[in-house]
């Protein structure tokens, strides 16, 4: 079974997924062998997938979103690394798809979280709610991806391989350019120890050897500790993990009163949600947000059209 999951992470990788789509495919495959007694998946089919998706929402009662990546994990197996098509699933138990609206901060709110925040925790969440970048866009950002000229931020890569442009807003220009210097100074620090080197994406390790020690492939927020790897003898410096991040919002969230679920993803919710306040369009919000489709934009208006501020009570008239 171990050949199969390295087979299935050689063709993720291949296809340029990301570390995290690639654990979630291969931790579903490996659940679909355990739910069939370690059966191996060439010698199965569309039966045993409807049983196992079947399983899932009947008696996990896991949600829709979830039963639909293991679908997709399980369709990938089959599709890439097995070579063979599924064919028609049958009657599969689809688990229910509840209709859920983003929970979006008050303007009010997001000052109070922020200023709850301080250093790069602060600066971190104001980029989510200002540019609407989603947690690890922000802590994949590399210097090079600041314009400060264009008053911009290109997020590359982003959610289904797509690279777009956002605003820079104006008051972040002065903390972003002073973390960018401590950036650049803790990796001349590096270098001069010998270190330095960082992953690059793709196949530009190979193309550009020079770019893995260039200051602008560098992360904007790099975390305070090297990575080593004492068998090759090697050191880098990751991102800043986004546990940290996740556990920073949520104590500032705690700490203003907010009793909202307020996440790092509710700040690019208000985000876009504030625009359309704002009078801006749709269209304009999806490119900035990096939508592939725009009814998933369209969300945010179901928010503005609660009724709840624009509709008097009859209470109130009685």
């Amino acid at each position: 079974m171990s050949e199969l999951i390295d087979q299935m992470q050689a063709s993720l990788r291949a296809r340029h997924y990301s570390r995290h789509t690639e654990r979630t495919y291969c931790r579903w495959v490996l659940r679909y062998v355990r739910f069939h007694g370690l059966r191996h998946p060439a010698a199965m089919g569309a039966e045993e997938i409807n049983a196992f998706l079947t399983h899932l929402a009947t008696d996990e009662r896991v949600s829709a979103s979830t039963q639909t990546q293991a679908l997709s994990a399980l369709l990938y197996l089959y599709r890439h690394v097995l070579g063979r098509e599924v064919g028609e699933l049958g009657e599969l138990v689809r688990a229910n798809r509840p209709r859920r609206l983003p929970v979006v901060l008050t303007r009010d709110e997001v000052r109070a979280l922020l200023s709850e925040l301080d250093g790069e925790s602060w600066l971190m969440a104001a980029l989510m709610y200002g540019c609407g970048l989603r947690l690890m866009e922000c802590l994949r950002l590399r210097i090079q991806d600041v314009d400060f000229t264009r008053g911009e931020i290109t997020v590359r890569d982003g959610k289904g391989g797509k690279d777009r442009v956002t605003m820079l807003p104006a008051t972040l220009v002065r903390p972003l350019t002073v973390q960018i210097g401590r950036a650049k100074a803790v990796h001349r620090r590096d270098v001069d120890e010998g270190w330095g080197r960082l992953e690059l994406p793709g196949a530009l390790a190979r193309k550009y050897p020079q770019a893995a020690t260039d200051w602008r492939w560098q992360w904007v927020f790099p975390q305070q500790r090297r990575w080593r790897d004492e068998r090759r003898g090697r050191q880098g410096r990751h991102h800043v993990h986004p546990t940290s991040v996740q556990r920073a919002a949520a104590t500032a969230a705690r700490q203003a009163g907010i009793a909202k679920h307020a996440t790092c993803h509710t700040l690019r919710h208000s985000f876009a949600t504030h625009l359309l306040e704002s009078g801006y369009d749709i269209r304009t919000i999806q490119e900035l947000l990096g939508h592939k489709d725009v009814t998933t934009t369209m969300i945010y208006t179901h928010v503005l059209n609660r009724g709840a501020g624009g509709v008097r009570s009859p209470l109130d008239t009685a």
